[in-house]
């Protein structure tokens, strides 16, 4: 987003802990948000538009009495995880969101789902009529630090022939976003003050049809070898995300998940490029970071192997 707005000749100020690089052309103030002081360097400025990533609530709500009265335009970043349950298909933005966490909750008492709807609860009552707040759902593309979308193309990638390993696929959705996408919503809507609520997700998809058409991208010509829920839980293959996991896989009972509805999204100029020139951009990122690299989602191949052989055919 910074990199956008840099594009678009804005001076693009980026206040985080320093720890990264920001990126060229911007300006980094290095602050500890959980500090005082944290926004004395950008108090006294005037700002047409702030973006908010944060899903701490704490930090959202000092963000906004700091600088909710200079700016012109907001925008919070918040997430579909802020609604309170998935079992609706095809559900808007009129869903139920989860209850607000308390201001203050300890650490040890952290519910993402709950922080962010206290932090879009602090942005609707403090700035709601200059405010977008975007509920992007799984986001995608080159630089994944989560390493979820990407497994697919690159597995298939560094499988060639060989058997891949995959949950099983009937009834199963995926729903992704490209990052590039994302990005040019809220930036293009954040010069234009667009205000209100809107999911920013891709149009939902049988995950079979998209791993079919990872599969084409990366050139797999082994067989996909679908295992069942009981059995990948049993041989502990953990769902969704993570170590030792078959990314983008559900559990049962969650209906809604991977079908967030778009129209929103769409009516207020929200693109969606071709899920194939995303797979395309992200196999390309696979390789140039290694395809059998260690990976923070996933099985390695040695392990998905062994469970290939352990399964019973």
């Amino acid at each position: 987003m910074a990199r956008r707005w840099t594009d678009a000749g804005a001076a693009v100020t980026c206040l985080a802990r320093g720890t990264r690089p920001a990126p060229d052309g911007t300006e980094l103030i290095a602050a500890d948000r959980s500090e005082p002081g944290a926004y004395d360097d950008v108090v006294g400025r005037d700002w047409d538009e702030v973006i908010e990533i944060s899903s701490n609530t704490d930090h959202v709500a000092a963000a906004l009495a700091a600088l909710a009265p200079q700016a012109r335009h907001w925008t919070y970043v918040s997430s579909v995880s802020a609604y309170a349950g998935n079992d609706e298909i095809g559900a808007d933005e009129g869903a139920p969101l989860s209850e607000p966490a308390a201001p203050g909750t300890p650490d040890d008492e952290y519910d993402y789902s709950r922080a962010k709807a206290a932090a879009e609860a602090s942005v609707r009552s403090d700035i709601g009529d200059r405010a977008a707040i975007v509920r992007p759902g799984l986001i995608v593309g080159p630089g994944d630090p989560t390493d979820r979308f990407g497994y697919w193309v690159g597995r298939f990638a560094l499988a060639c022939g060989d058997p891949v390993l995959a949950p099983p696929l009937e009834s199963a959705r995926a729903q992704v976003i490209d990052v590039d996408d994302l990005a040019s919503f809220i930036v293009e809507r954040g010069a234009d003050g667009w205000h209100g609520t809107a999911n920013a997700v891709g149009d939902s998809m049988p995950l079979g049809e998209m791993l079919a058409l990872a599969r084409e991208v990366a050139g797999h010509s082994g067989p996909l070898v679908e295992a069942g829920h009981e059995w990948l839980t049993e041989h502990d293959v953990a769902p969704w995300m993570g170590p030792r996991s078959l990314p983008l896989w559900l559990p049962p009972g969650m209906p809604g998940f991977m079908t967030r509805s778009n129209v929103v999204y769409r009516a207020a100029g929200g693109q969606l490029r071709d899920i194939r020139t995303t797979l395309e951009r992200t196999l390309a990122d696979e390789r140039a970071r290694g395809l059998d690299r260690e990976r923070k989602a996933g099985l390695s191949r040695p392990d998905e192997l062994e469970l290939l052989a352990a399964l019973p055919r």
